[in-house]
């Protein structure tokens, strides 16, 4: 039987996600769901300040799914992608954050302390590649820590989801966050559990400090990994926030964009309001 091929190893990220891959993550329903439920874990992992709006980068921003779910809790963002084809796909779903095209391991080219925290979605494992005849991981790898690093609040935090190949490749990336001047580690959900199991790479500016729980080490039914909360979250209107999709909801997102300056359709007597089952 033959084993299924890592996309990382089938093409450099650039190449991989083409148009056609492009428009997978904003039309097919099962990885928009998977996308959002790791952002929300992620999220929840950063630990921000409750009802407070951040600043937050998004690094491998992709199409844009978990900026949409950083848009759902209020807060503003910039997102950084090494593929044009998907941030043309995030500004055809006209996503909220700004978009940046740019290689992770290049460096962060932002200002020092700009960021009150910054997210990843399956993008990390791409840097423990040699796409191309100078690439270096090791170098690369910290290069991205480093500039990263100066790029966040010093009380900040940054939160990367990833696929590592073995502990070797956890060993490599974790070893280059340290030498830049992080702290923390790697939490495991699930660990025993094959579908549910899920890596996220917690680190930390502002000194060091416990790791957030692991979910599914308390014998949990992995059956509910991810998804448990936010269907609760959605049944509780996320905390008193408004619904998505509702006209609260729609009009809070009409209001952000207008200060920021965006272009904004105008309010209707129809807006949030479901008609023919679209809104």
């Amino acid at each position: 039987m033959t084993s299924v091929r890592r996309p990382e190893h089938l093409a450099p990220p650039e190449v991989f996600y083409n148009d056609t891959e492009a428009k997978k993550y904003s039309q097919n329903s099962r990885i928009i769901e998977i996308q959002e439920q790791m952002s929300e874990r992620a999220l929840e992992l950063l630990t921000l300040p409750e009802d407070e709006p951040c600043y937050v980068l998004d690094i491998g921003c992709g199409s844009g799914l978990s900026g949409s779910v950083l848009d759902e809790q209020g807060h503003f963002w910039v997102g950084v992608d090494i593929s044009s084809a998907m941030l043309d796909v995030a500004q055809d779903r006209e996503v909220e954050g700004d978009l940046i095209l740019g290689d992770m391991g290049e460096g962060m080219p932002f200002r020092a302390g700009t960021f009150d925290g910054a997210i990843s979605i399956s993008a990390l494992q791409w840097l423990c590649n040699a796409d191309k005849t100078h690439h270096n991981p090791v170098k690369r790898l910290y290069k991205f820590f480093s500039t990263l690093n100066a790029c966040l609040s010093r009380t900040g935090r940054a939160v990367f989801q990833f696929y590592p190949e073995n502990s070797n490749q956890v060993e490599l990336i974790t070893s280059q966050a340290m030498k830049a001047g992080f702290y923390g580690g790697v939490v495991v959900d699930y660990p025993n559990s094959t579908k549910a199991k899920k890596f996220f790479l917690v680190l930390m500016t502002g000194g060091n400090m416990p790791l957030p729980k692991a979910l599914g080490t308390d014998g949990e039914s992995s059956s509910v990994a991810y998804s448990k909360k936010r269907e609760l979250d959605r049944a509780r209107g996320s905390k008193g926030k408004s619904l998505k999709n509702s006209r609260e909801w729609i009009l809070e997102k009409k209001e952000r964009r207008r200060r920021q300056g965006r272009n904004t359709r105008a309010d209707t007597k129809y807006t949030g309001r479901k008609r023919s089952g679209r809104f």
